[in-house]
């Protein structure tokens, strides 16, 4: 052993406690994520696993997601490798022109992230292996570095923004039938009122002129 070292289970126990410490850390790269690890919020956990995606060598993509039926927040969140899927077969308008490049391989890395009551975000599902090359890149080029996205990412976001505009729509139509039946009933009740104060004005109206003709009489 020599003269600084520390014992074998000092160091472990030092290793230990820098990794938890780098887990509540979402800019480091470093940590595997694993089931169970927590972050504080949706985009903490999207950050973390963009720069783990980032030191492995793949591009992370924002997948699919879940909301509550209760005020509409997203509670569950899937985020893949770009690679993921497979891309759908379209007839090509011409011969001529050159076959797209694969983009998709049905590679099924992901982690998937869940709110919990407490407002934490925790990983339920965790896939570490890929099937193509991983190509790690230094953060510094992977700032600089974006992968255009693909005719069937954009399709998939489209789809992904029209559900949710569809959603928020529904939410809408549901919250103008319920103002719509409260102006209801309040003119109801308001004509209700004006039929009784005019019942009751006449009721006066009645009780003076009885007053006045036995007054002449």
């Amino acid at each position: 052993m020599e003269g600084n070292s520390l014992p074998e289970e000092d160091v472990e126990m030092m290793e230990n406690s820098d990794v938890m410490k780098t887990v509540t850390d979402e800019a480091s790269p470093m940590v595997e994520p694993f089931i169970g690890m927590e972050f504080e919020s949706e985009e903490a956990a999207k950050s973390f696993y963009d720069n783990y995606a980032t030191c492995m060598g793949f591009v992370m993509r924002v997948d699919a997601f879940r909301r509550s039926m209760r005020d509409g927040t997203v509670v569950w969140r899937r985020l893949v490798c770009n690679k993921e899927g497979f891309r759908r077969s379209r007839p090509r308008r011409s011969e001529s022109r050159k076959p797209r490049a694969i983009t998709r391989e049905g590679c099924k890395a992901l982690i998937v992230v869940k709110r919990e009551k407490s407002g934490t975000w925790l990983v339920t599902k965790f896939e570490k292996e890929h099937n193509h090359p991983l190509l790690p890149l230094s953060p510094n080029v992977r700032r600089n570095f974006q992968l255009p996205q693909t005719p069937d990412e954009k399709d998939a976001k489209i789809r992904e923004l029209s559900a949710e505009l569809s959603r928020e729509r529904r939410r809408c139509t549901a919250l103008q039938q319920q103002l719509d039946m409260v102006l209801k009933e309040m003119e109801e009740h308001s004509n209700h009122l004006t039929i009784n104060i005019n019942s009751v004005i006449q009721s006066v109206r009645d009780i003076e002129s009885n007053t006045f003709t036995k007054q002449q009489t």
